[in-house]
C-alpha cells in the first residue's frame, strides 16, 4: 500500500492507496502529537510515502518524525515543477509556488482539457488559470475567510462577532452580522472575478477544493466540488514517476 499526504500549514489529508485504488481516506492536524493517527494500523503496510506540502520546514520534519515513529517506509516529497504532460507552469522560478498549486492543476489537467480555473479555499484562497493548451496563465492568492477573521479577531479586539454566523451578503445590522456580511461581500466580488475571466480566457470548467470550498459555492462560485484534487495530482505524479 502507498500513503499519499496533501499537508497545508496545520491541517492534512491522506488517502491509502493500493494498486492504484484508494481504500481509505482521511484527515488530521500538524498540531496533534501524531498528525496521521487516523490512519491507524493499516499505516504498518504501507510500503511508500509521499507528500504535497507547503508546510514549513519545522512542520515537515515533525511529520517526518511521526511518519518514522509507525512505519518505515521511504518518503517522498513532491514540489512544483516547470512542465509535466503538457501543463506548463508560468513561474520562471518554480521553486516559489507552492507544491499543492500545482498538484491541483495537474489533477485538473488529466480530466479537463479544454482550458480550466482551479479554486483552492484553503487558509488562503489560491486561483489558477489553465488555457486548453495547458499553458498556465498564473493565479491570484488571496485570504481566506479563516484569516480574515483571525485578522479582525486579533486586531480589532473590541469587535464581537460569530464566525460561524451565516454569510449573506446584505448590508449588516449588528457588528457580528456586518463582519460576516462583509467577508461574504468580498469573497462574492471575488467569485464574479473568476466568473468574468473563465469568460475573457475562454475558459470551461471552475475546479473548487479546499475547507471553505463549499462557502464559495454557496456564494455564487459555479463549478465543479473536487475535495481531494492535490491528492488526486499527486498520486498521478507518483506513479508516472515509478513508470519511467
Amino acid at each position: 500500500m502507498k500513503l499519499f499526504i496533501d499537508a497545508g500549514n496545520t491541517r492534512l489529508k491522506w488517502c491509502l492507496d493500493d494498486q492504484g485504488r484508494t481504500l481509505v481516506s482521511g484527515t488530521g492536524s500538524l498540531e496533534e502529537e501524531n498528525p496521521v493517527s487516523s490512519v491507524g494500523e493499516l499505516i504498518r503496510h504501507v510500503s511508500s510515502v509521499a507528500i504535497s506540502t507547503v508546510a514549513s520546514e519545522e512542520r515537515r520534519a515533525y511529520l517526518l518524525d511521526s511518519l518514522a515513529k509507525l512505519c518505515p517506509a521511504p518518503v517522498q516529497f513532491y514540489w512544483s515543477e516547470q512542465a509535466r504532460n503538457g501543463l506548463v507552469n508560468a513561474y520562471q522560478d518554480v521553486s516559489r509556488m507552492g507544491a499543492d498549486r500545482w498538484h491541483a492543476m495537474y489533477g485538473a489537467w488529466l480530466d479537463h482539457k479544454q482550458g480550466f480555473v482551479v479554486v483552492d479555499a484553503g487558509s488562503a484562497v489560491t486561483v489558477d488559470y489553465v488555457d486548453s493548451r495547458g499553458r498556465h496563465l498564473g493565479g491570484y492568492i488571496l485570504p481566506g475567510l479563516q484569516m480574515m477573521l483571525r485578522s479582525l479577531r486579533t486586531d480589532a479586539a473590541r469587535i464581537w462577532f460569530d464566525p460561524d454566523q451565516e454569510l449573506a451578503t446584505d448590508p449588516g445590522r449588528s457588528t457580528g452580522e456586518c463582519v460576516n456580511h462583509g467577508l461574504a461581500w468580498l469573497s462574492g466580488a471575488m467569485v464574479e472575478r473568476v466568473i468574468a475571466d473563465v469568460r475573457k480566457h475562454s475558459l470551461s470548467d471552475v475546479l473548487v477544493t479546499g475547507g471553505d470550498a463549499n462557502r464559495l459555492i454557496g456564494l455564487g462560485l459555479s463549478g465543479v466540488h473536487r475535495p481531494d484534487l492535490v491528492l488526486s495530482g499527486l498520486r498521478a505524479i507518483h506513479a508516472e514517476d515509478a513508470s519511467e
